[in-house]
């Protein structure tokens, strides 16, 4: 081991949470699921809620400072502002939800379609109000989707949701072979790594403890991005000397 991956070969961004009113009349983000991937919140300052639909039904989860909440992939997650609330973001496997492993909630003749899928996913070049237009008309329209489903959850319960995962693994399935050789080369590899030296230690041997390291993630430079879920400051990461083409 040369350069060390984040604890856990995790990601970690910071994030304030779009103020921007919805078709509903709450403020807020882009509804998504991640399909490989868990993701995690620490509330960091603001207040607000996330509202989640799961294998669990319907929930609204009150987020202020100190709270900590997590979900595992397939849970439609959609962040409420409601004033200023700001999170750093764990996210599981660093490089699959850079990678595409998001879905946002658009209507399903719009995820039934990957060149629509695609088009209305993306965001343009150009300076910050021309973007913020994008992403906010991104996330309307992940709205949209997103009052169809939980109507539609009213209407045929988990067999909505079970629609909606499908939708999803079709959309991502050309990508999943790019994912599973970037998992294996990051944190796959990690963990052999851990396997082996707790093997190591287990014979009285210190194993890659010689090989101790420091790494430190440099500030991505310039304004923070536009996310699915508000603006997004990130870190450049060393990269890992596993890390393959």
């Amino acid at each position: 081991m040369t350069t060390p991956l984040f604890p856990g070969g995790v990601a970690v961004s910071g994030l304030k949470v779009y103020d921007w009113e919805a078709a509903d009349g709450r403020c807020g983000g882009s509804p998504h699921l991640h399909t490989a991937s868990s993701e995690g919140y620490i509330v960091t300052g603001g207040s607000g809620e996330v509202h989640t639909v799961s294998s669990a039904g319907r929930g609204i989860h009150p987020l202020a400072p100190g709270e900590i909440v997590w979900f595992s992939p397939g849970t439609v997650h959609r962040l409420v502002n409601h004033g200023d609330l700001e999170l750093v973001v764990v996210m599981q496997n660093a490089g699959l939800p850079e990678a595409g492993d998001a879905v946002l909630t658009f209507p399903a003749a719009v995820l039934d379609d990957p060149v629509a899928y695609a088009t209305a996913a993306a965001l343009p070049e150009g300076d910050d109000v021309t973007r913020a237009e994008a992403a906010r008309a991104r996330r309307d329209l992940a709205m949209r989707g997103y009052l169809q489903l939980l109507d539609d959850l009213e209407a045929r319960g988990d067999a909505a949701l079970a629609d909606l995962h499908a939708r999803a693994a079709r959309l991502v399935q050309p990508k999943a072979a790019h994912w599973q050789r970037l998992w294996r080369e990051t944190v796959g590899a990690e963990t052999d790594r851990t396997r082996d030296q707790l093997e190591r230690l287990a014979e009285g041997m210190p194993g890659l403890l010689a090989e101790a390291s420091v790494a430190r993630g440099e500030r991505t430079p310039g304004p923070r991005g536009f996310g699915m879920c508000g603006r997004l400051q990130t870190w450049r990461w060393p990269e890992s000397s596993a890390e393959g083409d």
